[in-house]
């Protein structure tokens, strides 16, 4: 997915699951700014403390990256979640190792991955490490189908779909999906966007040959009603997140998701996103009209809000030091960040026999 999906679409389910606008802007916020935390350098402050974080995305989200180790510790916890073919813990799938690395929507690894984020519910950072795990969540079912390693699984030729807007367009995409799926084929970066277009149907045989029919916008309401049920488990502090058990949405808020899905069909995903946004500012999801917004940078970020603007020294960058950073939605979200990571790789992948770094 793109912002108007981990921004935009999750702040309209979480509204729907039961959140008010401050709750459901936090996750919302969260859950994009996993596609934009690409800096791991600490923060130095002028008092000599220090903050360290951690990157779960490569800038430009680079599908050529080769790097394993950082294909382990990002794609894999947070783009890219093994399915482990769908089986249960303790009940390894047949065959190479790759297949337990399969990213498969509302797998039992993603069932287990939002038990583990519900022992957090009680922290300060419980809001942001929701939003963290409705990042991940999602990608389940739009990264259905690749794995977040570099692997000939990963191999997509032969793409079909009535989105292709010119002939120049597809000689030029099918150049450069040819060329990844040959030298790096990491995740769906063969398949380039289409995996997260809402609006995409889309035809491809993927890396063992099989043909895969896809109708995206039906895959995210898929995503959407997992996703509220979700967060309606948080609701009701169900901390077994027994998510069948939950109601997840309307047919009515369905409709309107899927009507947005569909409709907001511009390539470009910050177009889509405003369009998102101007529909909840004006109630035509069917809730109180609110203003919502995504700053990654600048004065209105959490960003810069937490830690001020630099002050650069010898060419390094500190920063005033306030005792509000503690309490600041950026640390939170680092805070969040790192134990989400740390407690999958450490807990939930060991039980499905998947060691990744």
């Amino acid at each position: 997915m793109q912002i108007d999906g981990h921004h935009a679409m999750t702040y309209v389910v979480a509204r729907y699951a039961g959140l008010n606008h401050h709750q459901a802007s936090v996750v919302a916020y969260c859950a994009q700014y996993v596609d934009e935390a690409t800096n791991e350098n600490p923060i130095y402050f002028e008092n000599g403390a220090m903050f360290d974080r951690i990157v779960s995305a490569h800038k430009m989200l680079d599908y050529r990256n080769t790097v394993k180790l950082a294909n382990h510790m990002v794609w894999i916890p947070f783009h890219f979640l093994p399915g482990n073919h769908g089986n249960e813990a303790g009940h390894p799938p047949e065959g190479r190792f790759i297949n337990r690395l399969i990213c498969m929507p509302d797998s039992p690894v993603a069932r287990d991955m939002l038990r583990m984020v519900a022992t957090h519910w009680h922290k300060p950072y419980a809001l942001h490490m929701l939003g963290i795990a409705m990042h991940v969540y999602a990608d389940t079912f739009a990264h259905q189908g690749f794995a977040g390693v570099v692997h000939d699984i990963n191999r997509v030729e032969s793409i079909e779909s009535a989105q292709y807007m010119s002939l120049a367009e597809r000689i030029r995409n099918d150049v450069l999906r040819h060329g990844i799926s040959s030298t790096s084929p990491l995740g769906h970066g063969a398949a380039l966007s289409f995996p997260d277009r809402p609006y995409a149907s889309w035809i491809y045989v993927n890396g063992t040959g099989e043909t895969v029919v896809r109708d995206n916008t039906e895959i995210f309401v898929q995503a959407a009603d997992a996703m509220c049920k979700a967060i309606q488990c948080y609701l009701a502090q169900d901390h077994a997140v027994k998510i069948d058990q939950q109601p997840g949405l309307t047919a009515q808020q369905r409709n309107l998701i899927e009507s947005a899905l569909r409709t907001f069909d511009d390539e470009d995903g910050e177009r889509r996103h405003e369009q998102w946004l101007q529909h909840i500012a004006t109630g035509d999801f069917g809730f109180a009209a609110e203003v919502l917004t995504f700053h990654k940078t600048g004065p209105e970020s959490w960003k810069e809000k937490a830690r001020g603007p630099a002050i650069v020294r010898d060419g390094k960058p500190y920063y005033k030091y306030s005792e509000s950073f503690f309490s600041s939605d950026w640390k939170f979200f680092h805070d969040a960040l790192k134990t989400y990571r740390l407690e999958l790789i450490r807990d939930v992948l060991p039980a499905y026999g998947i060691c990744v770094a």
